[in-house]
């Protein structure tokens, strides 16, 4: 996909994003900028507490009451969404940014048929008479792959199982035929056979529709055969940014490293790496590299000053001081190498 070529469906620039607390401002997204294109998938990963999901909710429009955008611009269609009102917002929410939450349950209404929960959706977006919405309705949970669609329609959440839950969530999200689909953790809540059987639902979804997508996660196996892109984000930034292949196969942050080492891997006869330490507390972020405490190849510059994005490739780039032309040669973990290693044999 030749997605440089073309101008992207959505920016986010410079956005820094923070909460009121009663134990100070809460510095939550810090200076972060990427692009979404028309087609691709966009995975933003990290531990919980990164900033991850407050992006997307300041893309939506639905920080808590204490956000404060600090800085930034947010372009879609040439509009900056942290300046639009909350009437043109309403325009583009739902209807041209698609969400889909975390936890199906609770993105249902307990005590409405599942069906109304659909229609409700299509009355107010696509003005549809009620004949109408109910033919669309089972189209769209035929379509998220709901079996006896007629009969389903009237039955309650609790009478679904997680799966099936989070299939008519997609339907909800689908029914305003958005741009562009934002998926909040939408796995995390389901067994891994089920995981994988919405995995596959989202990626025929996009190829079908030429949905861009933008895939939250902390966890990054999860997006290794679904992401066109990956930014991996701690402490509220971009740490690294490349081609899913370059993150997987060439990853530069010592981060990135840890992420990937930590992932469960059947074929692997060594130990688990786990990630030391605790996230920073972002009332006070850390001087240097926010990472730095937890990170076993920190240098003594780490802890002083903050590294830049060094440039790897046009598309490959890492905010960390080993890619200093100075800096000592640090390679990555040895089963990390060797679970990479493995990989590529695979795709190969």
């Amino acid at each position: 996909m030749e997605t440089a070529q073309d101008a992207p469906i959505l920016q986010v620039k410079n956005l820094s994003v923070s909460f009121r607390t009663h134990g100070g401002m809460v510095r939550a997204v810090r200076d972060i900028s990427f692009d979404l294109y028309k087609g691709e998938t966009l995975a933003i990963v990290g531990e919980s507490g990164s900033g991850k999901s407050v992006t997307t909710k300041a893309i939506m429009g639905i920080l808590a009451a204490n956000a404060v955008i600090d800085s930034g611009e947010i372009l879609y269609e040439g509009r900056d969404l942290t300046k639009v009102t909350e009437e043109e917002f309403h325009r583009v929410r739902g209807r041209r940014i698609g969400l889909i939450f975390q936890d199906p349950l609770s993105a249902l209404n307990p005590i409405m048929r599942i069906g109304q929960q659909i229609t409700e959706v299509l009355h107010l977006a696509r003005k549809m008479s009620r004949k109408q919405a109910f033919e669309r309705a089972l189209e769209l949970m035929t379509a998220v792959g709901i079996p006896d669609a007629e009969r389903r329609f009237y039955q309650y959440p609790f009478q679904f199982s997680g799966g099936m839950r989070q299939r008519i969530v997609i339907a909800i999200a689908l029914a305003y035929d958005p741009d562009i689909l934002i998926c909040d953790e939408p796995t995390t809540a389901l067994d891994v056979t089920v995981q994988a059987v919405i995995l596959d639902l989202i990626n025929e979804i996009k190829k079908d529709r030429d949905l861009s997508i933008i895939f939250i996660t902390h966890d990054l196996g999860v997006v290794a055969n679904m992401a066109d892109r990956i930014n991996v984000m701690y402490a509220g930034k971009i740490v690294e940014s490349g081609r899913s292949e370059e993150v997987f196969f060439e990853p530069a942050h010592p981060y990135t490293w840890a992420l990937l080492a930590s992932i469960p891997d059947l074929d692997t006869k060594e130990k688990l790496l786990a990630i030391p330490g605790i996230p920073p507390n972002m009332i006070y972020p850390p001087q240097g590299d926010a990472f730095a405490a937890r990170n076993p190849f920190a240098m003594k510059i780490d802890a002083i000053e903050e590294p830049p994005m060094f440039r790897i490739t046009d598309s490959h780039y890492a905010a960390t001081w080993r890619l200093h032309p100075d800096a000592p040669p640090t390679d990555m973990p040895a089963v990390l190498r060797t679970r990479i290693e493995r990989m590529k044999a695979e795709v190969l």
